[in-house]
């Protein structure tokens, strides 16, 4: 049976997160991908606190790195179409917002 060092059940825990992201991006559950993700930078920024990995931890981390790094692509993956409709909301707000002021009535002063 093997150890699992505190460093190395560190990146476990942010792999379990990013999963987690992801099945939240899949469902479409934005809130949810938000919220994750700021328990994903708390937990990336616990990393700071950890001694260096030992040489036999080192294999433990590439796979756990990894699978961080596929969650995120994926998770990219799958916010991309979400982001650039809301790019196109704000765009189409912001056109609106500069008619409406071009038209509106000025008050007086």
């Amino acid at each position: 049976m093997s150890h699992t060092t505190p460093l190395i059940r560190q990146y476990e825990i942010i792999a379990g997160i990013t999963g987690n992201m992801l099945d939240q991006a899949r469902a479409e559950q934005w809130d949810a991908v938000m919220e994750l993700g700021n328990q994903y930078h708390i937990a990336v920024e616990a990393l700071r606190r950890f001694t260096p990995l030992s040489t036999e931890d080192r294999e433990s981390r590439r796979a756990l790195l990894r699978k961080i790094l596929d969650n995120d692509a994926n998770i990219r993956r799958l916010a991309m179409p979400e982001i650039d409709r809301l790019g196109l909301l704000i765009g189409a707000m912001k056109r609106q917002q500069t008619v409406l002021q071009a038209y509106a009535p000025q008050q007086p002063l």
